[in-house]
């Protein structure tokens, strides 16, 4: 058999998830259960023991150059560092997506089965995942575009549904297996009670299982214009180490469209027999929205789920998040309440789908607390607002060992440095010299200067920038590790 590639799409941004999805750190960052980012258990759930499964090959990413480093980090984290990390210069939905990989995937003349799974998604029986995925194996080596369905638990509105076909014979004990039969949108609640009901309707997770000659074949049958742009954008893109950068122009000429739209739907009415659709019963969630969170999540007595510091009186059904501070209830019931350093959001558990509302203020605002936290996270380590006020600011920076940043200066502003933990080098101007804990250095407005890491254990320093403009956007870059200058 075909050796199994998965690709994983990490490009979401999960505004619904608000405050603790930004548009900088989206959900797939995040910590829902306790253990691992979504990001993380996407690729733990291909693995025993620690290691990738036998059948399965190192796993590629597909997602935005904002979020780069944070992807290799995370998969590095837990020992299953990416073979490739794909950049695409703009969001082009998930067949571009697939079809990139695909032709990245059979360059050498291989033809892999490609597992493509969204990064953003919670699935809690890694045992009935793996078992579904090899069920799906057999068909997907046959030719067929194979897709996973969820077995539906409740009459849910907000996903896709996929109305079942003709039963495809399986071994005994392994997962129904069956052609599409058709594609339904998202239903109203009376409908969704319907297709519960009868049994012959399953979720639709958007996740695929096919050969890459499969897939490429289908793309150029049914949007040949988009397997022509997407031959475009990886023959004229860029490779920088495990970095692929798509060609941005080229990539920006394709169109957009989903594997459903762009393939699938069309192949299930017309030659039904090229599909499978493997049935999946492993606790699935695309966490997509507060109130399913609160689905999946623990429980008190009470219906509470908690994390943080929270004290809820007389309070039932609530999901409360509190990350930096005490969070009390009283008398609440059915509400969604989180709090980070920076926002608080509060809204009955009925209107969870809604939040994006919220967020479309904060961008008509022009407001930063849509697209980051007050920790911000960058390819040598992380800084954190502390305070600020008129013609000043402090920030906590961590550097990560070996780390650097770049060699850089501002045109309005000065800082002043204390280190506070390990060691750090500087550079400044023609100087270049270290400083150890509760040692200090001031960098003039104008300066050139750089920060480095060159200790075994994290460097941490106070930063007081004073100045008349204090924004991101004053750095001029001369040097950097990372190919940002």
């Amino acid at each position: 058999m075909s050796s199994i590639i998965p690709v994983i799409l990490a490009g979401g941004g999960g505004t619904r998830l608000w405050p603790l999805s930004r548009g900088h750190y989206p959900k797939q960052f995040l910590v829902i259960e306790a253990g691992a980012t979504l990001l993380q258990g996407t690729l733990k759930r291909l693995t025993s023991d620690g290691k990738l499964l036998a059948s399965v090959a190192t796993p590629i990413v597909v997602c935005n150059e904002e979020h780069r480093f944070l992807v290799g980090e995370q998969a590095r984290q837990i020992g299953l560092p990416f073979g490739r990390i794909v950049l695409e210069p703009i969001g082009r939905n998930t067949a571009p997506a697939l079809t990139c990989a695909a032709l990245l995937q059979t360059e050498g003349g291989d033809d892999p089965l490609l597992l493509m799974m969204p990064a953003d998604q919670l699935i809690q029986d890694t045992t009935k995942f793996q078992a579904a995925i090899a069920a799906g194996r057999v068909h997907a080596d046959a030719g067929r575009l194979v897709i996973f369905g969820v077995v539906p638990n409740s009459p849910e509105t907000g996903y896709g549904y996929i109305h079942l076909g003709t039963r495809i014979p399986s071994a005994a004990g392994e997962p129904e297996v069956y052609a599409i039969g058709a594609f339904k949108e998202k239903p109203d609640l009376t409908t969704a009670r319907q297709y519960v009901a009868k049994g012959t309707f399953r979720w639709n997770a958007g996740i695929f299982l096919l050969k890459a000659s499969v897939w490429l074949a289908a793309i150029d049958e049914f949007k040949p214009e988009m397997l022509t742009a997407c031959r475009e954008a990886v023959a004229k893109g860029s490779r920088d180490g495990e970095f692929m950068r798509l060609n941005h122009e080229a990539f920006a000429a394709c169109p957009s469209d989903s594997i459903d739209y762009a393939v699938m739907e069309r192949i299930a009415q017309s030659a039904p027999e090229r599909t499978a659709v493997v049935s999946l019963d492993a606790g699935w969630s695309d966490v997509g929205s507060w109130s399913s969170i609160w689905d999946v999540a623990t429980k008190d007595g009470h219906g509470n789920a908690t994390r943080g510091d929270v004290c809820a009186i007389d309070s039932k059904d609530n999901l409360i998040y509190a990350e930096s501070r005490l969070v009390a209830t009283l008398g609440c019931q059915e509400m969604v309440i989180v709090e980070t350093p920076d926002a608080v959001m509060v809204a009955p558990k009925s209107r969870a789908q809604d939040v994006k509302a919220i967020v479309d203020w904060l961008a008509a605002q022009g407001r930063d607390e849509r697209l980051l936290h007050r920790r911000v996270f960058r390819p040598w380590g992380t800084y954190e607002g502390v305070d600020t006020g008129d013609r000043f600011q402090v920030k906590r920076i961590m550097v990560k060992p070996g780390a650097s940043l770049s060699l850089q200066m501002h045109h309005h502003r000065a800082e002043h440095w204390i280190v506070v933990k390990g060691t750090a080098k500087v550079t400044r101007g023609n100087d270049t010299f270290l400083l150890s804990e509760n040692q200090s250095t001031f960098i003039p407005l104008g300066e050139t200067h750089r920060l480095e890491n060159p200790g075994t254990i994290p460097l941490e320093i106070i930063e007081v920038q004073s100045g008349a403009y204090l924004g991101e956007d004053d750095i001029v870059r001369f040097e950097d590790k990372y190919k940002r200058a």
